[in-house]
């Protein structure tokens, strides 16, 4: 039973994140703060592709999604792909107290207003952001797909 509610649960975020979305949106100019309260402007994403992956410490696919994104981590870096992992509507002792029981070496931005998963008209996490280098983003994945640079590409 456990296993039926949480695959009823990803599928209604598949549908959800892959229903109405328009590849035109830009990154917009939107200011995050990581975790040792360094601003991070994400309009400055312009002239790299980049990857924005939203989760939170309670999402039980976003814990896989994190370790599977900070396995190819090393990989995106030497590719030249800006990478981030962006906490959602969590404060900043909440989320570091999570991350003490992960090897993280993805950067961690926290949207603790979820000002930009609105930007990025989100509607569920786990949700990667995939922006190519003029800063339009071109493709929302629930999951780290195996042709990620091929999205970045459009």
């Amino acid at each position: 039973m456990r296993k039926t509610r949480k695959a009823a649960i990803f599928l209604v975020l598949i549908v959800i994140l892959s229903s109405g979305f328009a590849n035109t949106v830009l990154a917009g100019d939107i200011v995050l703060n990581d975790l040792e309260s360094r601003r991070v402007d994400l309009s400055g994403l312009t002239g790299r592709p980049s990857i924005l992956f939203f989760w939170t410490t309670w999402c039980p696919y976003c814990r896989s999604e994190l370790r599977a994104l900070n396995k190819m981590y090393p990989q995106m870096e030497k590719e030249g792909i800006t990478v981030f992992a962006v906490n959602v509507g969590e404060e900043n002792y909440k989320v570091k107290r999570f991350l003490k029981d992960y090897a993280l070496d993805v950067r961690v931005l926290l949207d603790e207003e979820g000002l930009a998963a609105k930007n990025y008209k989100l509607r569920g996490v786990p949700t990667y952001v995939f922006i190519n280098k003029d800063g339009q983003v071109v493709s929302l994945e629930h999951r780290l797909p195996g042709d990620y640079k091929g999205l970045l590409l459009k």
